[in-house]
C-alpha cells in the first residue's frame, strides 16, 4: 500500500456504517464489501470452548487469561481461514473523549502496517470488566477488518452493512446463539445505522 494506513480504531455507538466515498476506487470497494453479507464459518471447536473459558476468565476479572484466550482464538481463526495470524493486546480501561453532545469510547483496534488487534476490557467510567458479549464480538469485528485486507481484497476494510452482517455471523456462530436479520435505516448521506427495534422484532435462526 502507498501510504501509510492509520489504525482502524472501533467505537460501539449504534453501529453506523460509514457513509460511501466519493472517489470511484474506493467507491467499488465500499458496494462490493456492502453486497458481501456472508463469511464461510469455521467449524465450531474449539471456538466454542475457548469463548466459554473467555465468559470465565472475564467473571474472574483475570487479565492474563482473557489474554491467553484472545490469542489462542485469533490464532484458531486465523489457521481456519488460512491468514497470517495478527498479534493481540489486552489493554485495561478503555480510552474515552467526549465533547458537548458526544462521547466516544474506543473498543478495540486494527493496525494493517503492524497487523496488530488491541481490545480494552474494562469499562472507561467504572472500571470494570466489560461484558463478555461485548469483549468477544469486538474481538470477531478486529478480525473482520483483519480478514477484509488480507483475504477479501477490501484495503480500507469499510464499515458497511455486509461488514457488520460478517462479523454477527461470525460472532453468533462462536457464541453459539442465534441470528437475527439486520433491519437498517439509510440517512440522508448514505450511510445506514440499525433499526434495533424493527431487528430484534425479527424471527432468530440458529446457526448450526
Amino acid at each position: 500500500m502507498g501510504e501509510t494506513l492509520k489504525p482502524f480504531c472501533d467505537t460501539i455507538i449504534g453501529m453506523n456504517t460509514e457513509k460511501p466515498p466519493r472517489k470511484p476506487l474506493e467507491k467499488e470497494e465500499y458496494n462490493r464489501s456492502d453486497a458481501l453479507k456472508t463469511i464461510q464459518l469455521p467449524p465450531c471447536e474449539p471456538f466454542r470452548t475457548y469463548a466459554l473459558r473467555l465468559k470465565d476468565a472475564l467473571a474472574s476479572d483475570d487479565k492474563k487469561e482473557v489474554q491467553s484466550v484472545c490469542k489462542l482464538l485469533i490464532d484458531e481463526l486465523s489457521l481456519a481461514y488460512g491468514v497470517e495470524k495478527p498479534t493481540i493486546k489486552i489493554l485495561n480501561v478503555r480510552p474515552r473523549d467526549e465533547g458537548k453532545d458526544w462521547v466516544y469510547e474506543t473498543f478495540g483496534d486494527y493496525d494493517p502496517e503492524t497487523l496488530r488487534i488491541r481490545l480494552w476490557m474494562r469499562t472507561a467510567i467504572q472500571k470494570k470488566p466489560t461484558s463478555y458479549g461485548v469483549l468477544l464480538s469486538t474481538l470477531c469485528h478486529e478480525f473482520c477488518h483483519h480478514l477484509d485486507i488480507v483475504s477479501l481484497d477490501f484495503p480500507n476494510t469499510f464499515h458497511t452493512r455486509g461488514f457488520y452482517d460478517r462479523v454477527g455471523l461470525l460472532y453468533h456462530h462462536i457464541q453459539n446463539t442465534p441470528v437475527r436479520k439486520i433491519v437498517w435505516q439509510q440517512h440522508s448521506d448514505g450511510s445506514h445505522s440499525i433499526d434495533w427495534g424493527r431487528t430484534m422484532k425479527g424471527s432468530p435462526k440458529v446457526l448450526a
